[in-house]
């Protein structure tokens, strides 16, 4: 490859740096031979570049070789397509957008003001105590910013005569005292001695006393969740519970024209006009699948066998899948301490990278995105979690140079279509944390107790510090708020798929054990379980 003149460096050098980027040597001789395919539109090829650069899941601004390799591969994988007379597959391929967790913006709510504010400071990864603070505070908020306009917990504008039966509105647990009769409060669920639950709120704490007598919502009652219940102050200073549930969903509509344009899931703001654009296109995009599979044991022939058979399969299609997701573990043993096979490891992505790579078409028309499971390497096992460690995918990026790898949860935008991912297993978690047994008024089936938990709780992981670490300063990268379009809950528990309140859930189940996983249809948000016969 020919050295870039000393003018295309210049250019190269000050375009990246007005877009916040710094090139390293290789990185910039890869950008100028991406520039020398256009010799007639170099400044177009080169905005689009960095407009493509912008959209990826980078850990740093110092962009090496790797980074600018992987998107300039997309790129003339597009510019070929578009000389095939194929524009389906350009647009379905740049409408769609990774979101790693540790780019995604953080917001306080100032309750004075009732508006959301962004964090600009930098996050640390080891906070201090006032952090840990923070986290509590900032889920509450969020929540009751959220209760104040739901219609029957909201103050009325004007003096009205009202039952005690029509007045919902919420008092703070230090204005209880002194309070006689029914009183609405909302409070987190707090084990402020050991083996006693409180319902702690920003001005106080009570204890209260809950178990099956008391009527409930769906969802599971976990330690950190936060709840609105009704009853009564004693004068032993019990507050005596009657009937208790989740705070009220919002819409996501509703949501989204109270935040006046801010981006909580971090995959950019589109203007107005953009978004009509956008949701034509996503409903024409009839063609467009994902294919998600979680714990995808790279170590284990019987795994590797299937996923070759899977491969295959939409290979063979007219139309191939646009994005394949493989979710951790990506070994069948934990990679903790005792772990000692990490060369082995290495080699056997390569082997996934050769295995991808020998289908031609999934090739140069799927993407592959990678999300780490619990037990995969990385520096810890709080959430969220660092992408796999560069020193395992190496040798799988040799064979597919635009191989996504991110954080786990993270975030993908199709379209104006938001979808989370997390692997995790939550639903035994959950259960296993339950204070009480879950009401089977509504629902008895566990997967449908836990889709209702983290939706009205707007948080992907609700459970105790002690049972699921989190990084405190990103704890706002599990948050569902405004809700999502659709949430995929990768767990070892048995496949299975839910619609709740609009909102699309489904686990694809555990390929390595049950040889299940799903295909998504994002233009009709429908889900197909699917699983390869035994």
């Amino acid at each position: 490859m020919a050295a870039p003149s000393a003018a295309t460096r210049r250019k190269l050098q000050r375009k990246f740096k007005l877009r916040g980027f710094t090139l390293k040597v290789d990185a910039l001789e890869e950008a100028a031979a991406f520039l020398a395919r256009f010799p007639d539109a170099e400044d177009d090829a080169l905005d689009l570049l960095l407009d493509e650069l912008d959209k990826e899941p980078l850990q740093s601004s110092i962009l090496d070789r790797d980074a600018v390799r992987r998107v300039v591969a997309l790129l003339v994988e597009a510019d070929e397509a578009v000389d095939a007379a194929s524009p389906a597959a350009t647009s379905a391929r740049s409408a769609l957008r990774v979101v790693d967790s540790f780019v995604v913006p953080r917001f306080h709510y100032d309750p004075i003001k009732k508006v959301f504010y962004e964090h600009t400071s930098r996050l640390a990864i080891h906070g201090e105590a006032g952090d840990k603070a923070a986290l509590y505070r900032d889920r509450y908020q969020v929540l009751l910013q959220r209760l104040a306009r739901d219609i029957y917990f909201s103050k009325p504008a004007f003096d009205t005569v009202m039952t005690e039966d029509d007045n919902c509105e919420i008092t703070s647990i230090q204005s209880l005292i002194g309070c006689t009769g029914r009183r609405w409060i909302m409070g987190v669920i707090s084990q402020l001695e050991e083996r006693q639950f409180y319902l702690e709120d920003l001005t106080g704490a009570c204890y209260a006393f809950l178990s099956t007598k008391h009527k409930i919502t769906s969802g599971f009652f976990v330690e950190n969740t936060v709840i609105v219940a009704e009853g009564e102050l004693l004068s032993n200073g019990i507050f005596q519970v009657n009937t208790c549930g989740f705070p009220p969903l919002e819409d996501r509509e509703a949501s989204l024209s109270m935040l006046m344009g801010l981006d909580f899931f971090g995959g950019g703001v589109i203007p107005t006009e953009e978004t009509v654009r956008l949701s034509t296109l996503e409903k024409k995009a009839m063609n467009d699948m994902f294919v998600i599979l979680s714990d995808v044991w790279l170590d284990n022939y019987e795994t590797m066998e299937k996923l070759g058979v899977v491969l295959d399969g939409y290979d063979s299609l007219e139309a191939v899948p646009s994005l394949f997701v493989l979710m951790g573990n990506f070994c069948s043993r934990p990679c903790n301490l005792a772990f000692n096979s990490f060369e082995e490891l290495r080699l056997q992505f390569g082997k996934l990278g050769e295995m991808i790579a020998a289908r031609s078409r999934l090739k140069e028309h799927s993407r592959f995105l990678f999300i780490p499971g619990p037990d995969d390497a990385g520096p810890s096992k709080a959430l969220p979690r660092c992408a796999l460690p560069k020193y395992l995918t190496e040798e799988l990026q040799k064979h597919i140079p635009n191989a996504i790898f991110v954080s786990n949860p993270c975030r993908v935008k199709f379209y104006t279509q938001e979808i989370v991912f997390f692997r995790q297993d939550l639903l035994y978690r959950m259960r296993r944390s339950c204070l009480i047994p879950p009401t089977t008024e509504e629902t008895s089936d566990p997967f449908e107790h836990l889709v209702a938990t983290i939706t009205h709780q707007s948080h992907l992981c609700p459970l105790p510090l002690t049972v699921q670490p989190i990084i405190w300063s990103y704890d706002h990268c599990l948050r569902l708020y405004p809700t999502p379009h659709t949430i995929v809950l990768g767990d070892k528990s048995d496949q299975k798929a839910f619609k709740y309140t609009g909102i699309t859930c489904f686990n694809p189940g555990s390929f390595a054990n049950d040889s299940t996983f799903a295909a998504y249809r994002p233009c009709t948000k429908e889900v197909e379980l699917s699983a390869l016969e035994s």
